[in-house]
């Protein structure tokens, strides 16, 4: 899939910095102090499983302190290995920094293919794992949060929180040693879909300002929109459903490990998600076109293109023929930096990483606060909300029989104003918020420097100079 000349990449993290800080003016050794990871702790653990003791190998890579605690999701792939997480813990100090989450960034992984394992084994060696990294508070609410990622999700987060209990019986504040949770076991709502509706409010913000849609030769609004979504994990699977069910757009191609699915008139996402479940890929859904090179999917004409699951999908060998005129980074890293400058060249506007998908880390810091502060959202004030609304709803209805104007509130109207915020709706309103101010941050920088020209760029400066700021406050 890779030339010789394609950087690795932690290399393409390492060179959109490096492109960034060439921008700025930082103190002597700053720039160093920042790109550098902290630490890298490499663990080779050992659990009984089917007759003999299997061997495995993690990591977990502490980026940037200059907030605590530093946060970062643990996956599970084969093809986890130092510097793909020293890579993605770099990522995420820049994507906290960006959307203003209070951590520094860590990443953790372990070299494990999930699907070889039953449920019982892979709790027993998620436990082991846990263990190893919790020993060291390389697991902790006040040092270290580990979050799903690629190959894991609630079920191992709920393992993990559950081993840091029974490790620290006493810790009141224990269930914030993780987020990602189930919701009845000290998660939140909304924390499933948080990354796939981030990718959402993300083109949402992206389609209000007329100016940007320009330059990405786009206009109108996201209705009819023509989307080509590589991965329909739990990422793409919600920025699909969302952009299709409440934006109108057309997912017009599917990509996945078997290949992709297409349909010019728009994909049912709820049924192909149901048919993968149930067969594995995409081969054999009805009602589209289907190819195995799945490839080629990427270089369909569309107004939007979202990769959402591996990283280095487009680079030096297919980045010459991607049409789409908007790329969003819904997973990390998948434009390598070969690829990104041959796109920018081309016009193409790229929606960056740290950006598109920080949806995840944003909801996951709605989660730890609520586990600090040991109550839900909506708790105290939904009750009391839904008083005030019907006082006002009453006394205007009452005022309308007292004169000749004669109306009444529809019911549905009245349902919905009537209804409080929960918890789900409070973390949506969070999220949303969340990205338009990142977005904000991002485009002051595209628009007013002549020496930026894309919103990679942009993200990289805002992101570098929080941290930077944030170190400088420290006495560094």
């Amino acid at each position: 899939m890779a030339t010789d000349q394609e950087p690795s990449f932690r290399q393409s993290v390492d060179m959109m910095f490096t492109r960034a800080v060439a921008l700025m003016d930082l103190p002597p050794g700053m720039e160093e102090k920042i790109r550098v990871c902290n630490a890298t702790y490499t663990v080779r653990f050992g659990v009984r499983l089917r007759g003999k003791v299997q061997t495995f190998t993690g990591y977990r890579s502490v980026h940037s302190e200059h907030m605590e605690p530093v946060k970062g999701g643990i996956r599970y792939s084969v093809a986890v290995n130092q510097d793909e997480v020293e890579a993605l813990a770099a990522l995420m100090t820049y994507k906290c920094a960006l959307v203003e989450t209070p951590f520094g960034g860590s990443k953790g992984g372990l070299c494990i293919d999930p699907r070889e394992w039953e449920p019982h084994e892979l709790e027993q060696i998620t436990r082991r794992f846990a263990y190893e990294l919790i020993k060291r508070d390389l697991i902790n609410p006040a040092q270290n949060v580990p979050a799903p990622d690629m190959g894991t999700g609630e079920r191992e987060m709920a393992w993990i929180a559950d081993q840091f209990r029974r490790m620290n019986t006493t810790d009141i504040n224990s269930a914030a040693c993780v987020t990602g949770k189930p919701p009845h076991a000290g998660g939140i709502a909304g924390r499933v879909e948080a990354t796939g509706r981030g990718v959402e409010y993300a083109l949402q913000e992206f389609f209000r300002h007329p100016e940007d849609m320009k330059i990405a030769g786009l206009s109108g609004s996201l209705d009819g929109k023509r989307i080509v979504v590589q991965g329909l994990g739990n990422v793409g699977y919600h920025a699909a459903k969302f952009l299709s069910e409440e934006d109108g757009a057309k997912i017009t191609c599917v990509i996945e490990r078997d290949g992709a699915v297409m349909n010019p008139d728009g994909l049912d996402i709820e049924a192909l998600y149901q048919h993968i479940r149930e067969n594995g890929g995409v081969a054999g859904f009805d009602g589209a076109t289907y190819t195995q090179n799945g490839a080629i999917g990427l270089e369909e004409e569309c107004d939007v293109l979202i990769p959402a699951a591996l990283e280095g999908v487009i680079n030096l060998n297919n980045a010459e023929r991607i049409k789409a005129p908007l790329i969003v980074e819904a997973a990390n890293g998948p434009v390598t930096a070969g690829a990104d400058e041959i796109l920018r060249k081309k016009g193409t506007v790229i929606i960056p990483d740290m950006y598109a998908n920080a949806g995840g880390v944003t909801v996951s810091y709605f989660e730890w606060v609520k586990n600090l502060s040991h109550i839900r959202f909506g708790r105290m004030q939904r009750r009391q909300e839904e008083a005030r609304h019907n006082l006002l709803a009453v006394e205007l209805e009452r005022l309308s029989k007292s004169s000749d104007l004669q109306w009444q509130m529809s019911d549905g109207f009245k349902k919905n104003y009537l209804r409080g915020a929960g918890e789900l709706e409070l973390v949506r309103s969070g999220l949303d918020d969340t990205m338009r101010a990142a977005y904000q941050s991002m485009r002051e920088v595209w628009h007013e420097r002549d020496d930026v020209h894309d919103l990679r760029v942009a993200a990289y400066l805002v992101s570098i100079g929080r941290v930077a700021m944030s170190y400088q406050s420290k006495g560094l």
